[in-house]
C-alpha cells in the first residue's frame, strides 16, 4: 500500500479503470489532456454528493479551459450509473472497487470517526497536465467549498 503522498511534478499512477458504463478509461489516452481526478468515498451519500454537483457546475468553465473531470469512487459501475443519472451528473465516474488505485494515489488510509480508527478513503483531488504529471494534489479535502477552491488555484 502507498503510503508517500504524490506531489507536484511526478508522474501520475497509470491506471485503467471502467466507468458507469462499464467501459475502460485509460489515463494513458488522456495524454495531452488536462485531467481533474478527484477520489470520493461513496456516491449518493449528503457530501459526495455536494462535491460531484459542484465539481457538475463547473464543468463548462473547467471543460473551456482545456480539463476532462473525472470522479473516482469503490462504488460498482451500477451505482455509479444510478448516482450519474439521479444528479445530473455530466462527466464519468469510475470505479475502483478493490481499492488499487485509491492505494496508487494514497487517497487509501486511516481515518478517525467518532474516535474509531478504520480504513477509508481520505477525500483528494489531483491536477494532472498534458504530459502526464501532477500539477496539484489536495489531500484530505473538504466536500464544501472545494470545487471553488479548486477553481481559483486554476484560475478558472
Amino acid at each position: 500500500m502507498t503510503t508517500t503522498r504524490l506531489e507536484p511534478g511526478s508522474l501520475a499512477p497509470a491506471f485503467t479503470l471502467v466507468d458507469q458504463d462499464e467501459r475502460a478509461v485509460t489515463l494513458r489516452d488522456l495524454r495531452g489532456r488536462r485531467v481533474i481526478l478527484f477520489f470520493y468515498p461513496e456516491a449518493m451519500t449528503p457530501g459526495c454528493t455536494k462535491e460531484a454537483c459542484d465539481f457538475r457546475d463547473s464543468l463548462a468553465p473547467l471543460q473551456a479551459a482545456g480539463y476532462t473531470i473525472f470522479g473516482i469512487s469503490r462504488d460498482e459501475p451500477e451505482k455509479l450509473r444510478r448516482f450519474r443519472e439521479r444528479d445530473g451528473l455530466t462527466y464519468d465516474l469510475l470505479s475502483d472497487p478493490d481499492h488499487a488505485v485509491h492505494e496508487k494515489y494514497a487517497v487509501w488510509g486511516e481515518k478517525v470517526n467518532y474516535g474509531k480508527t478504520f480504513m477509508g478513503v481520505i477525500r483528494s483531488t489531483f491536477v494532472i497536465d498534458e504530459k502526464g504529471r501532477i500539477s496539484h494534489a489536495l489531500y484530505n479535502v473538504r466536500a464544501t467549498g472545494h470545487v471553488a477552491r479548486v477553481r481559483a488555484l486554476l484560475g478558472v
